[in-house]
């Protein structure tokens, strides 16, 4: 049975001398893998279609185990993602933190839409560590761990919060701040952004512009909040903060 789907190329893996097995995930099926036959070599139909990052449409020949792919028109390559390293670190980041947080087969059209927007915007300069911001913030309630963003997690009071919890997975205001001796206090600027990255509708994406101190607090609560409760352990977010450390991004 041959199947056509809209699909995103996120991870790719070498099989034999010349295969690739492409891993796609796609707005009509969620993620899935097929076996892209020759695209190794360079002068392969399939070759370019078979790289990391690639947006179009995908036919393929459905099979029990691995479909195999037949052809592939390719609407978007986001050439400047792929040739920039500062912009394809954040986007195997992204791609794959995608890959590890999602079953295969399992439908969700808005979780698509929302990694091609976060890597068009990549592609278009958008700053890449608020895109990445929201995209990780959005991915918790892929994976089941989304923090409380709307009231303070103990007391259920909506004023302002003063802390973020890692042990209680979300907000503390002021009087319950000292059931956490070790949450993150955040400025009323920090909090709004924590609950706006994760409601915001990326359609709206304009230019965001932080400062550099703000963006590193972001980054420690999430990244934090991510190592206690995902379990992941990503290697494009280890070579992503080397990079950092070297300070290539500055």
């Amino acid at each position: 049975m041959i199947q056509k789907v809209e699909g995103i190329v996120i991870r790719t893996t070498d099989y034999g001398e010349s295969n690739k097995i492409v891993t796609l995930f796609t707005r009509e099926l969620g993620k899935l893998g097929v076996m892209s036959r020759g695209a190794k070599k360079p002068k392969n139909r399939l070759s370019a279609a078979s790289q990391l990052f690639m947006y179009g449409t995908f036919v393929f020949q459905k099979s029990t185990g691995l479909g195999t792919l037949n052809q592939a028109d390719i609407t978007h390559s986001f050439r400047e993602v792929r040739n920039d390293l500062f912009r394809a670190s954040y986007a195997t980041y992204i791609v794959e933190l995608t890959d590890k947080l999602t079953e295969d087969r399992q439908r969700n059209p808005h979780l698509f839409e929302l990694l091609y927007q976060t890597l068009y915007y990549l592609d278009e300069g958008i700053d890449p560590e608020v895109l990445l911001r929201i995209y990780e913030l959005k991915m918790l309630a892929i994976a089941g761990i989304k923090p409380e963003l709307d009231q303070c997690v103990s007391c259920s009071s909506t004023e302002v919060p003063t802390a973020f919890s890692i042990k209680h997975a979300g907000f503390l205001c002021q009087n319950c701040l000292h059931k956490d001796e070790r949450a993150f206090v955040v400025s009323a600027q920090v909090a709004r952004l924590l609950r706006l990255f994760y409601y915001f509708d990326l359609n709206r994406m304009g230019q965001i512009s932080l400062k550099k101190e703000t963006k590193k607090e972001l980054q420690q609560i999430v990244t934090a909040y991510y190592d206690e409760y995902s379990g992941l352990r990503l290697k494009s977010r280890r070579f992503l903060e080397q990079m950092e450390r070297m300070g290539n991004f500055e």
